[in-house]
This record gives structure tokens, sequence and C-alpha cells, in this order.
């Protein structure tokens, strides 16, 4: 995936998490980690809440992969490098 495939993707899923954070009252990064640790265990019963849950983590897990794949990318070569010279739309 080349890097401004990488950025419109990322762009696209942080427009989602914004809709969860939104709604919820934090960011992305704070109810993943309170996820994973263990500290929502009591929003398990309630269905809306389970499913909002699951397709959030997914999410914000998708978008870690493409920033890891972005920084990697990124790494070693200058922006002047990396920019697209004719933007995209």
């Amino acid at each position: 995936m080349k890097l401004h495939e990488l950025v419109f993707e990322m762009k696209m899923l942080e427009r989602r998490l914004t809709l969860y954070e939104e709604k919820y009252g934090v960011l992305s990064q704070d109810f993943y980690a309170a996820l994973q640790s263990g500290q929502l265990e009591r929003y398990d019963e309630f269905d809306e809440t389970r499913a909002d849950f699951s397709r959030w983590k997914g999410i914000y897990e998708t978008w870690q992969r493409r920033k890891q794949k972005y920084d990697a990318q990124i790494q070693g070569q200058t922006i002047a490098e990396s920019m697209r010279l004719q933007p995209s739309y």
C-alpha cells in the first residue's frame, strides 16, 4: 500500500473513530486501554454497547496497523520524497 493510500485510509478510519469518541466521551486510545485491561466488562451485558465496543475495537486496531505501516514506510525517507506532487482531488 502506498503512503498516500495509508494516509487516506487512516483519515477515513479516524472519522469513524470520532463518532464513537463523541458518543462515549473518551478518546479511542483510552477506550482501547480500558477494554484491554478489563475495565469495561460490566458493559458486556448491554447488546448495543457490546456491539459498539466490538466495532470500535476493530476500527482502532485497523487504524493502529495502518499507522505502523505508515511509520515503517516513512522511516528513512524525507518528507519531500514521500509527498505526492499532484493532489488526489
